[in-house]
């Protein structure tokens, strides 16, 4: 291709960039690096289970040297990459404050101050998820090995941050999430302790969804909004369904809307449910008609 062809194509495609805000990248430092996010979100992953990367050869002696490495790495980073967000949503908004570095680094020590808390929380999942599986034969083999486990972790991470009002990077993580086990939870969703994720592909958790305690979900599972085409007009809006304790909801059901799944009850497989279901009870789709043909062979 000649040159002169080259520099036209290079003009048009620089002309696209004309009046598309939120699209291009040009002359803005201050946004978080998804690439570092990441590397944050694996140290924070290392923190929450110490030595499972194999990364850091960690024992009883020098767990608190390496472990405040980590925590050293994190501090540093995190804030960084928030202030960066932070900085963004100045940009966008036109705030002029100078308080982005400070809160920048008082939400770092929130999360980190956070830690043990979630540390708790996921020795609960865990438990859930070997109390609920027969095939599972180890903690350790959940830790290492279940999608739905590493999709959890990354929400209870995500969603501290969510809280925090940090723009960007919890969405950043749990799409991360989504991308590494094909589960979607919305970083604002509210999940109670003893979370079981059942195989997991395929679900999708809205965000002002709140799950209760000893939950179990298989895949396939939408707890979704009913009206996507009113967007914006939505924001901050209850849209998302309520999960109540001791739920279980079998694979592809779909629940929509602000309704509530009562205490107890069990979703079968495969509905449709837009209105409340009360605590206890079953719903379970009709049975459907199976029709059997005999094959033709030549």
């Amino acid at each position: 291709m000649e040159n002169s062809n080259i520099n036209k194509i290079i003009k048009d495609i620089v002309e696209t960039y004309h009046g598309d805000a939120g699209i291009n990248f040009i002359d803005t430092k201050n946004l978080p690096l998804r690439d570092k996010i990441i590397d944050i979100l694996e140290l924070l992953r290392e923190v929450v289970f110490p030595g499972y990367t194999g990364a850091k050869d960690i024992t009883s002696s020098n767990v608190g040297y390496v472990v405040g490495d980590i925590v050293s790495q994190i501090q540093s980073g995190l804030t960084e990459q928030i202030e960066r967000a932070l900085r963004h949503q100045c940009r966008l908004e036109n705030c002029n404050c100078d308080s982005c570095s400070v809160m920048a680094k008082e939400v770092t020590g929130y999360m980190l101050s956070r830690l043990p808390k979630i540390r708790k929380l996921l020795k609960t999942d865990i438990q859930a998820a070997f109390d609920g599986d027969p095939a599972a034969s180890s903690l350790e083999e959940i830790v290492l090995s279940y999608p739905g486990l590493r999709a959890i972790t990354t929400h209870r991470i995500a969603h501290e941050l969510y809280l925090k009002n940090v723009p960007l990077i919890p969405r950043i993580m749990s799409e991360w999430a989504h991308h590494e086990t094909g589960i979607d939870i919305n970083p604002g969703a509210k999940i109670g302790e003893r979370f079981f994720i059942d195989h997991g592909t395929g679900i999708v958790v809205g965000e002002t969804a709140v799950i209760g305690n000893n939950v179990k979900m298989y895949q396939g599972v939408t707890l979704g909004a009913l009206a996507p085409a009113k967007g914006q007009s939505l924001r901050g809006v209850k849209r998302h369904p309520t999960i109540e304790d001791d739920v279980t909801i079998y694979a592809a059901a779909t629940i929509l809307g602000d309704i509530v799944i009562g205490k107890g009850a069990i979703i079968g497989g495969n509905v449709w449910i837009k209105e409340s279901v009360p605590a206890g009870v079953i719903v379970n789709m009709a049975n459907p008609q199976l029709i059997y043909k005999e094959r033709k062979t030549k």
